[in-house]
């Protein structure tokens, strides 16, 4: 299987987040790429396709955000990391805001995203990995994996939240759609429900998202991922959310993964995207699944089996002693 990255991804190193009510180190840095490129051998180099397919999913006022936040927040006189601390919970109106604090809150949705002086280059080269991935499927090969970092899947069309700033999954998606697929379906097998992607296609047929992730009643993001939740419009039926509780296992998450892939099957997409995140990890330090190391290479071979072209994306994992065999586990199921 071809594996794609891009050196520039490891320019986001934010400094700490708020995390429980305390200050912490960032979780989301650059050693979990390291970690994961150390167990799975030689990787390409992402080409770039430039900002048209971002601008498919991102508007251009957040794109522009994202490019001048950190600047804009040092010659306001700040120091460190830019980052949000109120949010318009009532309503988000497209105000014409100076402020970099008022901007941060218009298009963030938590406080555990920092934007750092290389955030906007790393979030760009992790979008420009998926991208490239995309095109090796595209062109006939069975699957590809695209070593994304930052992750993207909490990142709605405009808005960054849990160590997310663009959607390298939707900007997949929409151009596979571009690019003439007609059905395409995404599965997100991360600990936290990605709720940037269901965004970004509650609204759509031509996507399906079906995700397997924590309860959101107690864990992040809480506002999304409930099992209610299923689409509207020409979207409606196209979400399928799984909620699992704490402590699921491989028999639990076996069940629910029974049921995504049986959906899938049902939708027939001419190309399958899978947000994989590490974090259900046993020993995941902000989570609270139990699947083992062993059992990554299970889901990826029944994932496999669907026989679909499938591109692959990093999401989370926190783990980094066992980051790097997680990841490879999975890969080598597939």
């Amino acid at each position: 299987m071809r594996c794609f990255r891009d050196a520039r991804q490891l320019l986001h190193a934010p400094a700490q987040e708020l995390h429980n009510g305390s200050f912490v180190p960032f979780a989301e840095h650059p050693g979990r790429a390291q970690a994961i490129l150390s167990a799975i051998g030689p990787t390409e180099p992402a080409s770039d396709h430039g900002e048209a397919a971002l601008l498919r999913v991102h508007p251009c006022d957040y794109l522009d955000f994202l490019k001048s936040a950190f600047a804009d927040w040092r010659a306001a006189g700040r120091p460190g990391d830019a980052a949000g601390y109120v949010w318009p919970v009532v309503r988000r109106r497209p105000l014409r805001l100076e402020r970099i604090d008022a901007r941060l809150g218009r298009y963030s949705m938590d406080a555990s995203t920092p934007v750092a002086e290389g955030t906007w280059e790393a979030a760009y080269w992790s979008t420009q990995t998926a991208l490239s991935a995309l095109d090796a499927v595209l062109a006939g090969d069975r699957a590809a994996f695209a070593l994304c970092r930052p992750p993207g899947h909490h990142a709605g069309a405009d808005y960054m939240g849990g160590y997310c700033y663009l959607n390298a999954a939707a900007v997949a998606a929409q151009a596979a759609i571009d690019a003439g697929r007609r059905r395409v379906a995404i599965l997100d097998i991360d600990y936290h429900h990605g709720n940037g992607t269901q965004d970004i296609f509650y609204g759509r047929g031509d996507v399906l998202f079906v995700s397997i992730h924590a309860n959101p009643a107690t864990d992040y993001p809480f506002y999304w991922g409930h099992a209610d939740e299923r689409g509207e419009g020409a979207g409606k039926g196209a979400t399928l959310n799984l909620p699992l509780p704490r402590g699921t296992d491989m028999a639990g998450f076996g069940q629910a993964l029974d049921a995504a892939l049986a959906r899938i099957a049902g939708f027939a997409p001419d190309l399958l995207l899978c947000s994989y995140g590490a974090d259900t990890f046993a020993g995941d330090p902000i989570s609270f699944f139990r699947i083992e190391t062993a059992d990554y290479a299970v889901i990826g071979r029944r994932i496999a089996a669907l026989g679909l072209p499938t591109l692959l994306l990093m999401e989370g994992g926190y783990a980094i002693d066992a980051l790097g065999a997680n990841v490879a586990s999975f890969l080598s199921g597939f």
